[in-house]
């Protein structure tokens, strides 16, 4: 469920992004307001979330690969699922000041 839910919120981030960034050529000084919101820290949280959806999305996509095609895999599905869970914590952690740095910054100062 997790799966598809990750692949239905990354399309929608896809759809928007492609209609903010046709916006440059309907009205550029719309296009730079739009921006602008974008440096705000509840985007940077959304950012984060982006990429704990990306990121998801790909780990299990490759279990789901795994159980697919390899002849074990359905066996060891449960183990795989902990183990892409455990990955993406660590990723996600590992993501925290890269992507909300600025966020952080921007609200508490340098």
């Amino acid at each position: 469920m997790a799966h598809r839910v990750t692949g239905v919120l990354i399309f929608f981030f896809l759809f928007v992004h492609v209609l903010d960034t046709a916006l440059v050529r309907v009205s550029p000084e719309a296009y730079d307001e739009v921006v602008a919101t974008y440096k705000t820290p509840i985007v940077a949280l959304l950012e984060y979330g982006l990429v704990a959806a990306i990121l998801f999305h790909a780990l299990n996509g490759l279990r789901v690969i795994a159980v697919d095609f390899w002849s074990k895999g359905p066996r060891y599905q449960k183990q795989m699922l902990w183990t892409v869970v455990g990955i993406w914590v660590v990723l996600m952690v590992g993501a925290l000041y890269p992507v909300l740095g600025h966020a952080v910054r921007e609200l508490f100062g340098s």
